[in-house]
């Protein structure tokens, strides 16, 4: 169900694909500049010259370029290792509460605070860190930091569901 849940909104809706891969206008003459000139995977910063006193000067853009190294003939192996990941995320999501407080797992309310909290967290610690030169604006790195955090409550509300209060639990109030 989780892994059904991620597909839709990253698959089908492509949110992330139109946050992280926008297309470039003139894409063919970049595209040709950038393979002349990027020939080992990596993560490429592209600077303006500096200024007559050696400074970069404040208003020119900086970009970040991204090269894994492999062209669409991979397409099928990433999907096969995106799944994988998801698979393994979806299943320590789902043994996390074998290792939680009692007290936690003792009503739905909180089973799903708690998958909810994580994904805070997470949308706080890692798409955020996304932004700054010659990364995501603010807007993009704060809608992907969202979307974390929405699926992880919703991972908390279908992970709550599925789980059975202990009953050696004493009820909370």
């Amino acid at each position: 169900m989780l892994i059904l849940l991620a597909a839709v909104t990253n698959v089908f809706f492509g949110f992330r694909s139109k946050i992280e891969m926008k297309r470039i206008p003139n894409e063919s003459q970049v595209y040709q500049v950038l393979k002349k000139n990027i020939v080992e995977p990596g993560g490429y910063v592209c600077n303006p010259p500096l200024t007559p006193v050696g400074v970069f000067p404040l208003d020119e853009p900086v970009f970040n370029i991204r090269y894994s190294g492999m062209g669409h003939e991979a397409t099928a192996q990433e999907l096969v290792v995106q799944l994988t990941a998801a698979v393994i995320t979806m299943t320590i999501a789902a043994w996390m509460p074998s290792v939680t407080a009692i007290r936690i797992l003792a009503s739905h309310a909180r089973r799903v605070f708690f998958f909810t909290v994580i994904g805070l967290l997470l949308a706080v610690f890692s798409d955020p860190a996304k932004f700054g030169i010659g990364g995501l604006p603010w807007r993009s790195a704060l809608l992907l930091a969202a979307n974390d955090f929405i699926s992880w409550t919703l991972a908390g509300l279908v992970v709550a569901q599925w789980i059975a209060t202990p009953r050696h639990a004493a009820p909370v109030s």
